[in-house]
């Protein structure tokens, strides 16, 4: 039986953050949202994806069989439902109210769920909008009956020292750790420098730094392999992405190879403290939310200059590389360069290459061609 997540259609209510990739490989709490499947679910063979998102469709996705297992991505599965889903027989759907949850085959049998609350993303923005919830759970099933290792003397810890773990190979030495709000989780080989102040719930996942005298507040996931500092307050980084210097960023989501300038800001609340507008990948044009707080959304391998000012709810394509003297526009379109010209292919390349090649990482040929897909759409 194989674990396959269906995007359901929503690759564009996600973009730019999908437009490189399915769904179910996005990162919130502590895991992305396939792995916490295959985690509830026991499942330890590779998951597999449906998508509608044509850059990616022909790459990753999956024909199903009728013993395969179909999961709704944007459903957070909790223990209680992942339960329910391991009970389903061949050709039945697990759904609640007006939500498909899972189905094993065709699923043409509908089987009514018994787990409430729904945890469902609609929006790219529930994904920080959720994110102290569910890293709080997370911490609670993936922690359960596991010995952390030892928190050095050198820390001052605010709350509860047992919802402090640290995998193996994890450092962090002369900093102040709260979790009076929530749990905080060092991964494998990460650090935090000291002076460090961080406020749970918190993750930093494997090979993911926290530079000297950063301020973090929770709500915040930091993926593998990203490197951040200054000031972060609910935010999702996906991995190998970095805010290495001062800066204020809020409710808000940095995709995959991205890199923030030094005293790059973005406001994540308007003057008149009204709900904001964002740009909406499916009409094409700014959308009204019912959210205050909205920071920066930002596309795979795009980059901005030192200084850089991001306005509220801005939102940055795939590969751009945003450098300018005021705002940037709150939506930047997919290999921009500067401000409105275009990034040329074979230099937006060469740049993703040049950064990649320090982590001893290379793009694919299927990674170019995605890549070269959404160069060509221009949007």
């Amino acid at each position: 039986m194989n674990l396959v997540l269906s995007d359901n259609g929503l690759h564009l209510k996600f973009a730019p953050l999908t437009l490189t990739r399915p769904l179910g490989e996005l990162r919130m709490g502590m895991f992305t949202l396939g792995e916490r499947w295959a985690l509830l679910l026991g499942i330890k063979e590779e998951v597999l994806y449906q998508t509608e998102n044509p850059f990616i469709k022909g790459e990753r996705n999956s024909n199903t069989s009728d013993d395969d297992l179909v999961v709704n991505a944007g459903v957070i599965p909790s223990n209680e439902l992942a339960d329910e889903v391991k009970q389903l027989a061949s050709n039945e759907t697990l759904v609640f109210q007006n939500n498909w949850i899972a189905k094993k085959g065709k699923g043409s049998i509908q089987k009514l769920s018994v787990s409430v609350p729904l945890c469902v993303l609609e929006n790219r923005w529930d994904l920080y909008l959720l994110n102290e919830k569910v890293l709080k759970a997370d911490f609670e099933f993936y922690t359960n009956s596991k010995q952390s290792q030892q928190l050095l003397s050198t820390n001052t810890v605010i709350g509860d020292k047992n919802l402090i773990f640290l995998e193996e190979g994890a450092r962090i030495e002369a900093c102040i750790l709260n979790t009076t709000n929530g749990p905080i989780y060092l991964g494998k080989n990460s650090e935090v420098m000291e002076g460090s102040m961080i406020r749970g719930p918190f993750s930093l996942h494997e090979g993911a730094g926290v530079k000297m005298g950063s301020k973090i507040y929770g709500g915040t996931s930091i993926g593998p392999y990203c490197k951040v500092g200054g000031e972060i307050s609910n935010c999702i980084f996906l991995a190998y992405s970095n805010k290495g210097h001062d800066g204020f960023l809020g409710n808000s989501y940095v995709s995959a190879w991205c890199n923030l300038g030094a005293d790059t800001n973005s406001s994540n609340l308007k003057n008149n403290y009204s709900p904001v507008k964002t740009y909406d990948f499916e009409s094409e044009s700014m959308h009204q939310t019912d959210v205050t707080f909205m920071g920066l959304f930002m596309g795979d391998h795009s980059k901005c200059s030192i200084n850089t000012m991001f306005n509220t709810a801005t939102v940055v394509g795939v590969s751009a590389n945003i450098f300018s003297s005021g705002f940037p526009k709150k939506y930047v379109p997919s290999f921009v360069w500067g401000e409105n010209d275009k990034f040329k292919f074979e230099k937006a390349l060469e740049v993703a290459e040049a950064m990649m090649k320090r982590r001893g990482v290379s793009l694919s040929d299927s990674e170019i061609d995605i890549l070269k897909r959404i160069y060509d759409w221009g949007k």
